[in-house]
């Protein structure tokens, strides 16, 4: 069984630094990642990349070729990817062992994991080559700078509408922590007081969104549907702890062979 992560987020939500730093504590602790790379117009990693789109198709070319604008051409690029999936990347997926652990870093259109299904489709076929796949959900904490609920229950819902297309485990993430001058503004929102987000939203929005406000917190809070890790790069164990639970989710590691060390009768 192989293990993958589907990173994905808001353009700008730090997806390839988190891919980058994922990488290089991965390689501190002498255990083996795969990046690949799913996004059509990048163009500078700072991690080796194992596979790569523009292998397939690139944004540059489909723009020049056919005339079309860069959210249009990355659609374009998408798609093509989708009626390729039995083609280049099964052949890709060929190169790595059954227990490799891959990290694909895709594209910032909120499109392509709120309604178009073509990742839903890619998962499919990840699920059928016998991977379990988490998705991992960045959002930048900085957009909760000024305190603003209404920010916080976007993010939420962008973040539901992401599980409910894509149908699988998901760690939600609070990326750039360490970019935040004053903690306690996010922190609020790590374990939010549902009477305190309710009232909040209540003075934001006009009276007559106000079934919809308590429909919102209730949805978040009742259910248990959404719920972010912070994530600070400068610090190894917050790393650490994401990566645990992301590990947790797609339960790697769990059928690995326990490893037993038979002691002579001159060890210590």
């Amino acid at each position: 069984m192989g293990y993958a992560q589907l990173v994905i987020g808001p353009a700008g939500s730090g997806k390839s630094t988190y891919c980058s730093s994922l990488f290089q504590h991965c390689e501190t602790m002498r255990r083996t990642i795969h990046i690949v790379n799913l996004d059509p117009a990048a163009e500078n990693f700072n991690y080796p990349v194992a596979m790569d789109i523009r292998e397939l198709i690139s944004l540059d070319d489909v723009m020049e070729e056919l005339g079309l604008g860069p959210n249009g051409g990355l659609m374009y690029c998408m798609e093509h990817l989708e009626e390729n999936l039995d083609d280049w990347l099964t052949e890709e997926l060929d190169n790595y062992l059954d227990d490799d652990y891959l990290v694909f870093d895709c594209p910032g259109q909120i499109e392509l994991f709120s309604h178009v299904p073509v990742l839903k489709n890619f998962v499919e076929h990840l699920k059928r080559k016998n991977f379990n796949v988490c998705v991992v959900y960045l959002l930048d904490s900085q957009v909760f700078h000024d305190s603003d609920v209404t920010k916080f229950i976007s993010g939420c819902m962008a973040s539901l509408s992401a599980m409910v297309q894509l149908e699988l485990p998901h760690v939600n993430i609070l990326s750039k922590v360490d970019l935040v001058t004053n903690k306690r503004e996010i922190e609020d929102y790590l374990n939010p007081e549902p009477r305190v987000l309710l009232s909040e939203l209540n003075q934001r929005m006009a009276p007559q969104f106000g079934k919809l406000n308590k429909a919102l917190i209730e949805l978040v809070d009742q259910y248990s549907m959404v719920s972010f890790v912070p994530l600070d790069l400068r610090k190894e164990s917050s790393v650490r702890y994401v990566l645990s639970q992301i590990d947790n989710c797609i339960q790697y590691g769990e059928d690995a062979d326990v490893k037993v060390k038979d002691f002579g009768p001159e060890d210590d």
